[in-house]
């Protein structure tokens, strides 16, 4: 896996020079360190680290170390960098003092069954728990869990842009909702871990995001219409084009979660995503207008008349006013980089939390 482009690496860094130093000297513990979310953040991490040579040391978890290895050399082998074997919901605590956790691991989804009828939702919250005892015990001072925009269900048609305090959850009899209550039930424990053992549990709700990593053959449309126009078309969508996303690039997403990690309110959740939403339709053809200009459009079925419109974008004033966060580099651009970045021919199949 190639490095990601400089460009982000130094957006990172110039957004979050005061914050580093809070890091001097430290060691972090991050789990899904391989996944999208993961290799962003210890990326921007070993990039400040070489800039500012703040003396960091990271302990990277993932189940297979060879392929870690193999797929990023720079990252696996870098000197900062610690690479341990194992399954979150069973991994062998390491030695030390962890005064920084972060667990943005996700258990890989799959459906109830007879051996396991709890599904995903079993996988994840025992992974979180695992991860909150290690920190307790390694003396973990922050503690950030990376929960999802799921965990407030299905959003209301009549609420654009839904916030922290919406009451909504995912359907209690819907099998398919086993990764929000999961996130929700993580959410819970993570905030009576911190509470009883005395760390501080910041919560970052992720909703949408386009950049460089991101799986082209995923079940991810603005990566899929990517992967349409790149290699010719037609851009397809698969449903009538009306729902209502938003999308986050990446190199703010890691600016916002080490905000929130280094200054966010203990079990305090902030929604993270942008606030710019657009149709379904509207992303594909800003998809073809960046990508591939004249690039044929198909849309599986016509919109059915008076059936309201499915959104999945987040209200982020909590995360502006307290943090100062804001989504700096329009969607656009990011679909741009994001294109050049997987046509020059740095693909990679990663791990992506929904």
């Amino acid at each position: 896996m190639p490095r990601l482009p400089q460009q982000d690496l130094d957006h990172v860094l110039g957004h979050t020079e005061a914050l580093w130093e809070d890091l001097r000297g430290q060691s972090i513990f991050l789990t899904g360190g391989t996944g999208f979310v993961g290799t962003w953040l210890l990326e921007s991490l070993l990039w400040a680290q070489d800039r500012r040579e703040l003396g960091v040391t990271v302990v990277v978890l993932t189940r297979d170390p060879a392929r870690f290895r193999g797929h990023a050399p720079h990252l696996a082998g870098h000197a900062s960098v610690r690479v341990l074997g194992g399954d979150v919901v069973s991994f062998d605590f390491p030695e030390g003092r962890f005064p920084f956790v972060i667990h943005a691991a996700t258990a890989q989804s799959f459906e109830p069954s007879a051996e396991c009828p709890l599904g995903t939702f079993d996988a994840d919250v025992t992974g979180t728990r695992r991860v909150l005892e290690f920190s307790r015990r390694h003396g973990a001072r922050r503690f950030l869990f990376t929960s999802s925009g799921a965990v407030y269900g299905v959003q209301p048609s009549e609420i654009t842009h839904v916030p922290e305090d919406y009451s909504g959850a995912p359907s209690t009899a819907n099998a398919t909702s086993a990764y929000g209550q999961a996130k929700r039930a993580s959410e819970f424990i993570s905030a009576m871990y911190g509470r009883v053992y005395g760390f501080d549990a910041a919560i970052a709700r992720l909703f949408a995001f386009v950049g460089p990593l991101l799986p082209l053959n995923a079940n991810y449309a603005v990566g899929n219409f990517i992967r349409d126009a790149l290699t010719g078309g037609p851009v397809r969508i698969a449903g009538d084009g009306t729902p209502s996303r938003s999308y986050l690039y990446a190199a703010d997403l890691a600016i916002w979660l080490w905000t929130i990690l280094l200054r966010g309110r203990s079990a305090y959740p902030y929604n993270v995503g942008s606030q710019d939403d657009l149709t379904i339709e509207d992303l594909a053809r800003t998809v073809i207008r960046v990508v591939a200009p004249g690039t044929g459009i198909e849309i599986a079925r016509k919109p059915v008349p008076g059936v309201p419109r499915l959104r999945y974008v987040p209200h982020t004033r909590r995360a502006e006013e307290e943090l100062g966060l804001r989504s700096l580099i329009p969607v656009e651009e990011g679909v741009r980089r994001t294109s050049q970045w997987h046509r020059s021919g740095k693909r990679e199949r990663t791990e992506v939390p929904g």
